[in-house]
């Protein structure tokens, strides 16, 4: 009964050294900016490997010694820090220039950035952010193309766009940092702008057939939105 004891004992604890060989996943596969390891941790050799775990009759392992932390600390979510920030007192500039770097844009996000940037970069923020959100509102609406990028690149929506092709960015102005603060500000519903219904604009310079049969939101510097 004792050499079934113990084998079922030595079993258990091989099967835990084999799923553990198995599983790459560690705090260094997270990205360098997200990982904050213990600097108390040790490398798993420098630990006691004879005595730190037993094996019980019943095959579970009890870990004597607790092994050195490592924590992991996660960026909180933009809309969340951003909600903080502002309680204290934080401006919407001051998010942009906050939030103007960071982990890359993708596809989708990119193309409000770049909308941002050719159809408001003369405009105040609350105008930029407000454009932004009328992509995302119609993208949302089930009236037009379900991606902000098929949003964009819908012909005869946006001026800037020909044949479905954007044209490119300053990468190093204060106008693209600022549509990149703007854009990830946006797409984390972190600042309140316009609401969800409200899916057109226009400069204050034309005035287009269509406005007539629309209900006037607001005016944002040069741009005039519109809902149903």
């Amino acid at each position: 009964m004792k050499k079934f004891a113990l084998g079922r004992g030595l079993s258990a604890v091989a099967g835990l050294l084999l799923v553990a060989a198995s599983n790459p996943a560690t705090a260094e596969s997270l990205p360098a900016s997200t990982a904050a390891v213990d600097a108390t941790a040790k490398p798993m050799a420098l630990l006691k490997p004879a005595t730190a775990a037993v094996a019980t009759v019943s095959g579970s392992v009890i870990q004597a010694t607790p092994a050195a932390a490592v924590s992991v600390t996660l960026a909180p979510a933009i809309a969340k820090e951003a909600a903080w920030l502002r309680s204290n007192g934080w401006q919407l500039y001051a998010l942009v220039d906050r939030y103007s770097a960071g982990a890359p844009l993708d596809e989708q996000a990119n193309c409000i950035a770049v909308a941002v940037y050719h159809e408001a970069r003369g405009e105040t923020l609350e105008g930029q952010l407000a454009v932004a959100r009328v992509i995302m509102n119609r993208a949302a609406s089930g009236r037009y193309p379900g991606t902000w990028c098929g949003v964009v690149k819908q012909p005869w929506q946006f001026s800037f766009v020909r044949n479905g092709y954007m044209p490119g960015v300053d990468e190093g102005s204060t106008a693209w940092h600022n549509a990149l603060g703007v854009t990830r500000i946006a797409i984390n519903n972190a600042v309140p702008s316009l609401s969800d219904d409200v899916l057109w604009y226009h400069a204050n310079y034309v005035a287009p057939s269509w406005g007539r049969r629309l209900t006037r939101v607001s005016q944002i510097g040069a741009h005039i939105f519109y809902r149903a």
